[in-house]
């Protein structure tokens, strides 16, 4: 997919749901966002409240209900050097198609919040040659992601990028530009394929795929819409239901159960039932 031409649009997803339904709508990959992994699993903002326990077993669960590359935020590594060796070892065993590897200073923050710090480079390094080293397929991508943008400006971060592609990081991401003309300096600045992040209400302007990669963008990464969408559904049908008791007046605005159990390939698991013996049912 990198080596094809045009945009490679990526949504975020946080569960086996969600995931079954970017696969059902096309999407030729996805991405496990660390944001929506705390929000669901914790109710708590992206602030380094998860860790490698809840990352792998998500993505396990993730994996398991989808066939498309599932790509996915292991934050900072959860610790050292070795802490990322194993992570990595455990995320492939897991299913995952790759992993995002950032440099903040532990505890993380998403990447569009104020107060971000970077390690040294040198301990970065470290980490990103042991991802790089643990992997057993070389269709296993690193994203090498620095936030040195917010705290050092971009001319620093554009040469941590640099050095993350010479060091043999597959994807280069700079997170959280601040205006087009710093993208298109990313863009000429970087010989590599390149990460936009695209959230809504961001430091990011929002741009389209296609202008993103006229201007050297490869991955266009849309991590927190689902949750986002999703957050204002639960709320419109939990307002309307607490108000009236009902759902009657926004039965439009949901699947039916028929849909929800094709979604979720009931007819599969009936017929496997049917096979083994344990019903008699027609």
């Amino acid at each position: 997919m990198l080596k094809k031409k045009g945009p490679l649009v990526i949504p975020g997803v946080y569960d086996a749901i969600g995931a079954k339904i970017a696969q059902k709508v096309g999407f030729d990959a996805m991405f496990q966002t660390g944001y929506g992994t705390s929000a669901t699993l914790f109710g708590m903002p992206d602030y380094g409240f998860i860790g490698a326990t809840e990352t792998v077993d998500n993505a396990r669960r993730i994996c398991r209900a989808v066939s498309t590359p599932v790509i996915v935020d292991v934050d900072t590594g959860y610790g050292n050097a070795l802490s990322v060796w194993k992570l990595v070892k455990e995320i492939e065993s897991a299913g995952a198609s790759g992993i995002f590897l950032e440099d903040q200073r532990w505890p993380k923050r998403c990447g569009h919040m104020q107060g971000k710090e970077v390690v040294p480079y040198e301990e970065y390094a470290e980490k990103l040659g042991a991802a790089l080293d643990a992997r057993s397929s070389k269709d296993f991508v690193i994203v090498a992601r620095t936030d040195a943008r917010a705290t050092q400006g971009l001319d620093a971060a554009i040469e941590r990028g640099l050095k993350n592609k010479k060091l043999g990081a597959d994807i280069i991401f700079v997170e959280a530009p601040q205006s087009i003309e710093e993208m298109k300096k990313i863009g000429k600045s970087i010989k590599a394929p390149l990460v936009a992040n695209m959230i809504e209400g961001g430091a990011t302007p929002i741009s389209s795929a296609l202008d993103l990669y006229k201007i050297g963008f490869k991955i266009i990464l849309y991590p927190l819409s689902v949750l986002f969408a999703n957050t204002f559904a639960t709320m419109n049908v939990l307002k309307e239901l607490k108000k009236t008791g009902g759902t009657k007046k926004i039965q439009k605005q949901l699947v039916d159960f028929e849909e929800f159990n094709n979604l979720v390939e009931l007819s599969k698991f009936r017929k496997l039932e049917k096979k083994y013996g344990y019903s008699k049912r027609e």
